[in-house]
């Protein structure tokens, strides 16, 4: 009972670091969704209701992405952990992905931009992928969105290594798919409007104070996570 509840606090958390984290995704993505748009014929454009699919079908495929990265990292900290001690191993993990997130936070919150470096490192691979993104324009149906979203899902971003690092900890392969499926969920709300309402929300997001609170949050969540993982517990672990 205790794992399950601790589990569902996971997925809580890793939801609401996505939605705090969308002051850094409108400024990440906000070009790809902006290009996105703008390559769908006028009359698509004008018309909400026939822009939504769209939207829709890029962002589930964005988050297909996460999902099978969480359950493939997920798998690899738990094959990981059984090597050896699986408590002390569960813990560093832990630590590890409190750590991350605790320089998410800085990072949100404009103080601190140390994962620029992780970025960078995943940029080797995204330069095998985007290629195939550029071959899925222009959009001309919701079902090549979708392919465009499974694309845009490996897109080089410190918010989603950070989520993937706490995906090691989290117990197993199906445990971090989840975990990064309710990540993925938590990004949603902001990424579906920026369609709509591109300029409004990035002006919104561009204001100090909004990117600091965010960045506080989630700052404070990751120094939890740490407290947690050195006292051999917490909502992390699965």
């Amino acid at each position: 009972m205790e794992t399950a509840v601790a589990a569902h606090g996971s997925y809580l958390a890793a939801f609401l670091v996505g939605l705090l984290g969308g002051v850094h995704c409108v400024g990440m993505c906000g070009g790809i969704v902006g290009a996105l748009s703008l390559g769908l014929p006028p009359e698509i454009r004008a018309q909400p209701a026939r822009l939504l699919p769209f939207l829709f079908a890029y962002n589930i495929g964005r988050v297909a992405s996460y999902v099978a990265a969480g359950a493939l990292v997920g798998g690899v900290g738990w094959f990981a952990a059984n090597l050896g001690d699986v408590h002390i191993a569960q813990r560093i993990l832990q630590g590890l992905a409190g750590a991350f997130m605790v320089a998410l936070g800085l990072y949100l919150g404009g103080w601190w931009y140390g994962l620029t470096r992780v970025e960078a490192l995943g940029g080797r691979l995204w330069r095998y992928l985007e290629p195939l993104g550029r071959h899925l324009m222009p959009v001309t149906r919701p079902v090549r969105a979708f392919q465009l979203g499974l694309v845009w899902g490996w897109l080089p971003c410190g918010l989603v290594y950070s989520v993937l690092i706490w995906a090691l900890s989290a117990g197993g392969a199906v445990q971090g798919a989840f975990l990064m499926g309710a990540f993925g969920l938590g990004t949603l709300p902001n990424l579906l409007l920026m369609g709509t309402f591109a300029s409004q929300l990035a002006r919104a997001t561009r204001r100090r104070w909004v990117r600091a609170v965010a960045g506080v949050l989630v700052a404070a969540f990751g120094g939890y996570t740490l407290a947690m993982a050195a006292a051999g517990g917490g909502p992390a672990a699965a």
